[in-house]
């Protein structure tokens, strides 16, 4: 066989016909290579009998082969070893320590190497490897520590005084170094979490025309419609886990950005992977372009998107079921896919339409129910009494509000053995129109009329509060300022410590800020919001203003439905995440304000969130990674992704 440095001999990368180095992460043009040639991989991770020694066909790899039952199948072999099912790159915490081969077609070096965003390590290439992989004279002769270059990249991020050149800045970093990208996230993520994703990633997606640079994800558009399996195909990673998918019809607070939209699945899955270990292999953003109704961007000549008007009915139907059909055809049963911005007429047809045939989950409805409702677990806690005790009144009648009213519905009835239909009168909601009413029903959208209770029609917010008194007040209306002087005064003139979440999307559409809840009630309030409020003072206390941020339960649940290997999302699951993300929340937290723990445990959290939502899939059935480990806690930090530099050979 050739010399290392410039054969196709491949060692510990556990190659699969998921993870072909013909299709990889090639920049450039790929060398012909004969379809005759054989790629032999030595597998030797996690096995104790030594390396097994297998290989297949150029053709093989590129065609899929075997994608759910080959030889070389990391999942077929042990579903319980240490580290996660398709760690081809040895990525894993359980791993960390592995040396490997950095492959490509051929193994990866010289400038190639450098241009690798998956093995590149700048300036931490040690002498050996620059001289092993062809690197010397490519770059300055001095070494550097992953630690110092994480503290030499937020220098010079910090030196921005725009959000949106950070955001930038962290971009063109995920595209040249991905470890360092997530080193540096991981390591800073409540400094950076802002930068990475909301507010930032919503002035991001606005401008996503002007600052696009290299492609990110897969764009299907309606010029792929026949052909989405295909497109599916041209993604050069095919151990795909995670998808998340947007329509872009409604990003964050801010309307229909259209193709432009694709800044949000790019930036939940790098929370994916930093906050919830997510392989950032197994991880593919898709955007779908039916066009867009924004006026302006149709008429901007940086628009990236169709420009034409919006795709709806039977081919806007036809378009995603030929999606979630090809989805399901190249990456199978298991791969999750996270539906995310969808207009609420489209957001819960295809929830109740694919939740019984595919794992499917909608951030925007079971998300924000799920990171609330732990929100309102922990507050209890503060102000005493069970969920059953309270009365619930949100602003707000989308998919965010209904589906955290369900959720609160269900862990009620969960708690009192009461039946759901009578728990959910413990919760009211107004919409544009008022609040939902029985007199109304006639005229209501599917998913608001389990909310048409029996009361007189109330027109404003305001005297929906005077007339229901409820202990909290939830906004989710995607409209600023909504919670005036009046309504939080009157929420205060009643309830000792007011219950306030103003949850809307970016902080210029929260409902009230921090400074106000707290103001207006006196400094009694227990105050949560969408997007973050820096501390304050108030007659002397200081506040910390929690913050009930979806990237709380989708990594941590994410991971945990990757690792049982589940079929499908249960309430059950949801509720398991709620509960587990309470848990966390400790007296110290809870003196300062705060009814979510910090940031800075955000993986631990994860971990503990992702062990109970791997328990409740066994529990019910619908795990299909046998046997259950015994501590899954251990197990689900053993699958994380690690950000530090392998040594290679």
């Amino acid at each position: 066989m050739m010399s290392l440095n410039r054969s196709i001999f491949l060692s510990n990368a556990g190659i699969s016909s998921s993870s072909s180095p013909f299709t990889g992460r090639q920049r450039g043009s790929v060398p012909s290579v004969p379809s005759s040639l054989r790629v032999v991989a030595v597998n030797s991770n996690r096995d104790r009998n030594g390396s097994v020694l297998t290989e297949t066909t150029r053709k093989d790899v590129r065609d899929g082969a075997g994608s759910s039952s080959s030889a070389i199948d990391a999942d077929s072999k042990s579903t319980v070893a240490p580290g996660g099912p398709h760690d081809v790159y040895d990525e894993d915490a359980a791993t960390k320590e592995q040396v490997v081969t950095p492959w490509f077609v051929s193994v990866a070096s010289g400038y190639t190497l450098l241009r690798d965003p998956h093995h590149n390590k700048g300036l931490a290439f040690t002498d050996k490897e620059r001289g092993a992989h062809y690197l010397r004279g490519l770059l300055p002769p001095t070494v550097v520590s992953q630690e110092l270059q994480v503290k030499k990249m937020m220098h010079i991020i910090r030196q921005y005084q725009v959000p949106l050149q950070k955001y930038m800045a962290m971009m063109d970093l995920q595209e040249s170094n991905e470890k360092l990208f997530y080193k540096l996230l991981i390591d800073n993520v409540e400094e950076m979490l802002p930068i990475v994703y909301t507010p930032t990633v919503g002035e991001a997606c606005q401008k996503y025309g002007s600052i696009f640079g290299r492609p990110q994800g897969l764009y299907i558009s309606l010029k792929e419609k026949g052909c989405i399996h295909e497109v599916l195909r041209n993604w050069p990673e095919k151990n795909i886990e995670v998808i998340v998918v947007t329509d872009g019809e409604r990003i964050l607070g801010l309307g229909d950005l259209g193709c432009q939209g694709m800044g949000i699945p790019v930036g939940k899955l790098a929370l994916y992977t930093a906050l919830g270990g997510v392989r950032p292999s197994a991880c593919l953003p898709v955007t779908i372009d039916v066009g867009t109704n924004n006026e302006n961007l149709l008429n901007d000549e940086y628009y990236i998107g169709l420009r034409q008007r919006r795709a709806t009915g039977q081919e806007y139907a036809e378009l995603l079921h030929e999606f979630m059909s090809a989805v399901k055809q190249t990456y199978g049963e298991k791969v999750l896919i996270q539906f995310e911005d969808f207009a609420n007429h489209n957001a819960f047809d295809l929830l109740a339409k694919y939740s019984t045939t595919h794992l499917v989950f909608n951030d925007d409805i079971q998300g924000t129910a799920s990171v609330v409702l732990a929100g309102l677990v922990a507050s209890l806690k503060v102000v005493g009494g069970t969920l059953a005790d309270h009365t619930f009144l949100f602003l707000g009648a989308g998919e965010a509000g209904t589906g955290i009213a369900e959720l609160i519905a269900l862990e009620i009835s969960k708690q009192t053995n009461m039946p759901v239909e009578e728990t959910r009168k413990k919760v009211w909601l107004v919409d544009s129109k008022g609040l939902i009413v029985s007199s109304r029903r006639e005229s209501l959208q599917h998913f608001k009329k389990p909310w048409a209770h029996e009361h007189e029609p109330v027109k404003t917010l305001l005297d929906a509060v005077n007339d229901i008194k409820p202990t909290v007040l939830i906004g989710t209306s995607g409209v600023g300022r909504t919670f005036t002087k009046e309504v939080i005064e009157a929420m205060a003139s009643f309830n000792e410590k007011p219950i306030i979440l103003s949850l809307s999307n970016p902080t210029s559409q929260s409902e009230c800020t921090a400074e106000e809840a707290y103001t207006w009630s006196q400094g009694r309030a227990i105050f949560a919001s969408g997007s973050p409020f820096a501390p304050l003072e108030y007659e002397g206390k200081t506040f910390v203003p929690g913050q009930a941020n979806n990237a709380y339960i989708f990594p941590g649940l994410g991971l945990g439905l990757i690792m049982s290997g589940a079929i499908r999302v249960h309430d059950d699951m949801l509720l398991a995440a709620s509960e587990a993300l309470a848990a966390q929340v400790t007296q110290e937290n809870f003196d300062k304000g705060l009814i979510y723990p910090p940031f800075k445990n955000i993986r631990r959290i994860s971990a503990e969130i992702a062990a109970k939502v791997a328990a409740k899939a066994y529990e019910l059935g619908l795990a299909t990674r046998l046997p259950m480990p015994k501590d899954l806690v251990k197990h689900a930090e053993s699958c994380m992704y690690s950000p530090a530099y392998k040594t290679f050979r």
